[in-house]
């Protein structure tokens, strides 16, 4: 299991550039390479949502920035079922609305 990297951060809602640019590290999924930010619920479903289109990072990365994502959904109350950031994509992490 990766050690997690991420902390709380009480920014929330839609980040500009520049707030983008303030975050400390742990905020990030990605820590490394600061992406895929996790402040609040939106953003931890966004980067479930997100995972497998993030470039140019290794596997180690990957199971660190998961570990982070479980972190973060832990503290916000989203429940993650997958185990495994390889589990990802095989099902739906928001309901659709429309069945």
């Amino acid at each position: 299991m990766a050690k997690t990297t991420w902390k709380p951060q009480t920014t929330h809602g839609e980040l500009s550039t520049k707030e983008k640019d303030n975050l400390p590290e742990s905020v990030f999924a990605f820590p490394k390479q600061r992406k895929e930010p996790i402040t609040d619920a939106s953003h931890v479903k966004n980067a479930l949502a997100r995972f497998d289109q993030v470039k140019d990072v290794s596997d180690e990365d990957r199971d660190v920035a998961f570990a982070n994502i479980k972190k973060a959904a832990e503290h916000y109350g989203i429940d993650i079922k997958e185990k495994d950031w390889h589990e990802l994509g095989k099902a739906p992490h928001t309901k659709n609305a429309s069945k």
